[in-house]
């Protein structure tokens, strides 16, 4: 009798490295957001300043594809240049939180003793802090609108990111290229900025992209409350605060702005939950 061997055929497996469709249309939607920051000018239909008092709020029509707000003007076109303060803003937050935080995280994580602990009780005062009501009454109080708002929440942002940078540091410093550093007697400053931080930048840059979903929000509310940008500035959140009053006159002109807080914030959350997982995958 002749036995017949079946081979069996390898299953074919997902490549390792293939990008799920839901963070594609979030580097799109992230992408879209960058291009209006930055062409604005070309791509709106018209100024975002321009107003038309005749015609006041109007609902979305061939010439206005979403209405015009009570001033009359372009909401289509407000949304696009808005765009710029809610790329610039959370950008500066994230990269000045980033900066300060890795510096921070760094000392405290390798030199340990009245530094770390130094650092480490600044971080849980800060933690303790209600962040959102801080900065509201910080900016309420000094003034300085937009940037100001920015700066405050740089502060705001360090005190987390100080923690995640240092876990990381903590987790490098046994490790044995390290004390062969130490046995060559190289510096100190060496082994924190030449061989330990690009081991923990991986890690840090996912969790800056999460705090610039953050700042956008964050700064979407306090223009909303009249703490952020200039009346009359084109951005999200301010037009969230002007057209509330206009929902059921043209409700796109409230729902639109909303959107765009919404879909930038939840595309960076993917992300940067996506960049996190592939750093730390082992």
């Amino acid at each position: 009798m002749t036995e017949h061997v079946e081979a069996t055929q390898p299953k074919e497996r997902a490549p390792r490295d293939a990008i799920p469709p839901a963070i594609v249309i979030a580097f799109i939607v992230v992408a879209i957001v960058v291009i209006c920051a930055f062409f604005g000018g070309s791509i709106a239909p018209d100024s975002p300043f321009t107003q038309r008092l005749e015609i006041g709020d109007t609902p979305p029509s061939a010439e206005f594809p979403a209405g015009t707000d009570l001033l009359g003007r372009d909401v289509l076109s407000r949304v696009i240049h808005g765009a710029w303060t809610a790329l610039i803003g959370p950008v500066v937050v994230a990269a000045g939180a980033f900066a300060i935080a890795t510096v921070l995280g760094l000392l405290s994580g390798y030199l340990g003793g009245v530094v770390d602990s130094g650092i480490m009780r600044w971080v849980d005062f800060m933690l303790a802090l209600p962040g959102p009501l801080v900065a509201i009454v910080v900016v309420g109080v000094v003034g300085g609108g937009y940037w100001t708002a920015v700066a405050v929440l740089i502060i705001l942002f360090t005190a987390p990111d100080t923690r995640i940078v240092r876990s990381a540091v903590l987790e490098q410093r046994p490790r044995p290229y390290i004390d062969a550093a130490r046995a060559l007697g190289v510096s100190k400053t060496r082994i924190l900025f030449v061989h330990i931080l690009p081991n923990v930048l991986p890690i840090i840059l996912a969790y800056v992209v999460l705090d610039f979903a953050f700042a956008l929000v964050n700064l979407a509310g306090l223009s909303f409350l009249g703490l952020g940008v200039e009346p009359g500035t084109p951005d999200w959140g301010r037009m969230l605060f002007e057209n509330r009053t206009i929902l059921f006159t043209n409700p796109v002109a409230l729902l639109l702005p909303a959107a765009m807080v919404i879909l930038t914030a939840v595309s960076m959350n993917l992300i940067g939950d996506w960049l996190f997982a592939r750093f730390t995958r082992q």
